[in-house]
Protein backbone atom coordinates (compact mmCIF):
# COMPACT_ATOMS: atom_id res chain seq x y z
CA UNK A 1 0.00 0.00 0.00
CA UNK A 2 1.33 3.43 -0.97
CA UNK A 3 0.14 6.75 0.44
CA UNK A 4 -0.03 9.37 -2.31
CA UNK A 5 0.98 12.99 -1.85
CA UNK A 6 1.47 15.84 -4.31
CA UNK A 7 2.15 19.51 -3.76
CA UNK A 8 0.00 20.24 -6.84
CA UNK A 9 -3.12 19.61 -4.72
CA UNK A 10 -4.00 20.84 -1.23
CA UNK A 11 -2.69 19.06 1.85
CA UNK A 12 -5.18 16.81 3.61
CA UNK A 13 -7.01 18.85 6.27
CA UNK A 14 -7.29 15.89 8.62
CA UNK A 15 -5.66 12.57 9.50
CA UNK A 16 -5.86 11.04 6.01
CA UNK A 17 -3.94 10.85 2.73
CA UNK A 18 -4.73 12.57 -0.55
CA UNK A 19 -5.02 9.06 -1.98
CA UNK A 20 -3.97 5.48 -1.39
CA UNK A 21 -2.64 3.19 -4.12
CA UNK A 22 -3.06 -0.55 -3.61
CA UNK A 23 -3.17 -3.56 -5.95
CA UNK A 24 -3.26 -1.45 -9.13
CA UNK A 25 -6.04 0.82 -7.86
CA UNK A 26 -6.10 4.39 -6.56
CA UNK A 27 -8.64 5.52 -3.98
CA UNK A 28 -8.71 9.29 -3.63
CA UNK A 29 -9.94 11.25 -0.68
CA UNK A 30 -12.66 13.75 -1.42
CA UNK A 31 -11.36 16.91 -3.04
CA UNK A 32 -12.85 20.31 -2.27
CA UNK A 33 -12.10 23.75 -3.73
CA UNK A 34 -8.88 24.40 -1.83
CA UNK A 35 -5.92 25.66 -3.82
CA UNK A 36 -2.62 23.80 -3.44
CA UNK A 37 -1.66 26.57 -0.99
CA UNK A 38 -4.72 25.78 1.14
CA UNK A 39 -6.87 28.80 0.22
CA UNK A 40 -10.60 28.12 -0.07
CA UNK A 41 -12.04 29.56 -3.28
CA UNK A 42 -15.08 31.81 -3.54
CA UNK A 43 -18.56 30.44 -3.12
CA UNK A 44 -19.17 30.10 -6.85
CA UNK A 45 -20.06 26.60 -8.05
CA UNK A 46 -18.20 26.94 -11.37
CA UNK A 47 -14.96 28.14 -9.79
CA UNK A 48 -15.16 25.53 -7.05
CA UNK A 49 -15.92 22.65 -9.43
CA UNK A 50 -13.03 23.57 -11.72
CA UNK A 51 -10.64 23.58 -8.72
CA UNK A 52 -12.01 20.29 -7.39
CA UNK A 53 -11.50 18.61 -10.78
CA UNK A 54 -7.97 20.05 -11.06
CA UNK A 55 -7.13 18.77 -7.56
CA UNK A 56 -8.52 15.35 -8.41
CA UNK A 57 -6.51 15.22 -11.66
CA UNK A 58 -3.27 16.15 -9.86
CA UNK A 59 -3.77 13.54 -7.13
CA UNK A 60 -4.53 10.85 -9.71
CA UNK A 61 -1.48 11.80 -11.78
CA UNK A 62 0.73 11.62 -8.67
CA UNK A 63 -0.48 8.03 -8.27
CA UNK A 64 0.32 7.08 -11.88
CA UNK A 65 -3.28 7.38 -12.99
CA UNK A 66 -5.52 10.01 -14.57
CA UNK A 67 -9.10 11.02 -15.20
CA UNK A 68 -9.16 8.62 -18.17
CA UNK A 69 -8.56 5.70 -15.78
CA UNK A 70 -11.30 6.55 -13.29
CA UNK A 71 -13.70 3.69 -12.65
CA UNK A 72 -16.10 5.39 -10.20
CA UNK A 73 -16.68 8.83 -8.71
CA UNK A 74 -18.89 10.19 -6.01
CA UNK A 75 -20.00 13.81 -6.12
CA UNK A 76 -21.28 15.49 -2.97
CA UNK A 77 -23.30 18.67 -3.47
CA UNK A 78 -24.34 21.17 -0.83
CA UNK A 79 -27.21 22.19 -3.13
CA UNK A 80 -28.74 19.88 -5.74
CA UNK A 81 -29.70 23.00 -7.73
CA UNK A 82 -26.00 23.04 -8.74
CA UNK A 83 -26.28 19.61 -10.40
CA UNK A 84 -26.52 20.87 -14.00
CA UNK A 85 -23.53 23.20 -13.66
CA UNK A 86 -21.36 20.54 -12.00
CA UNK A 87 -22.49 17.98 -14.57
CA UNK A 88 -21.45 20.27 -17.45
CA UNK A 89 -17.95 20.88 -16.02
CA UNK A 90 -17.55 17.21 -15.06
CA UNK A 91 -18.46 16.13 -18.60
CA UNK A 92 -15.90 18.57 -19.99
CA UNK A 93 -13.16 17.21 -17.72
CA UNK A 94 -13.88 13.54 -18.47
CA UNK A 95 -14.70 13.90 -22.19
CA UNK A 96 -15.77 10.62 -23.77
CA UNK A 97 -14.69 8.66 -20.69
CA UNK A 98 -17.78 8.04 -18.56
CA UNK A 99 -16.99 6.33 -15.24
CA UNK A 100 -19.73 5.05 -12.98
CA UNK A 101 -20.92 7.84 -10.68
CA UNK A 102 -23.11 8.68 -7.73
CA UNK A 103 -24.23 12.20 -6.90
CA UNK A 104 -25.68 12.97 -3.50
CA UNK A 105 -26.88 16.07 -1.71
CA UNK A 106 -25.41 16.66 1.72
CA UNK A 107 -26.18 19.12 4.47
CA UNK A 108 -22.67 20.57 4.69
CA UNK A 109 -19.17 19.88 3.41
CA UNK A 110 -15.77 20.66 4.93
CA UNK A 111 -14.99 24.39 4.95
CA UNK A 112 -18.56 24.99 3.70
CA UNK A 113 -17.54 23.86 0.21
CA UNK A 114 -20.26 23.65 -2.42
CA UNK A 115 -18.91 20.47 -4.04
CA UNK A 116 -16.64 17.56 -3.18
CA UNK A 117 -15.56 14.71 -5.47
CA UNK A 118 -13.71 11.48 -4.77
CA UNK A 119 -12.65 8.77 -7.20
CA UNK A 120 -11.54 5.19 -7.63
CA UNK A 121 -9.20 4.62 -10.57
CA UNK A 122 -6.85 2.16 -12.19
CA UNK A 123 -3.15 2.86 -11.70
CA UNK A 124 -0.01 1.90 -13.58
Amino acid sequence: MQMIHTKKAPEAIGPYSQAVKVNGMVYTSGQIALTPEGKMLDLDIRIQTEQVLANLRHVLEAAGSGLDKVVKTTIYLADMDDFATVNELYAGAFGDHKPARSTVAVKTLPKNALVEIDAIALAD
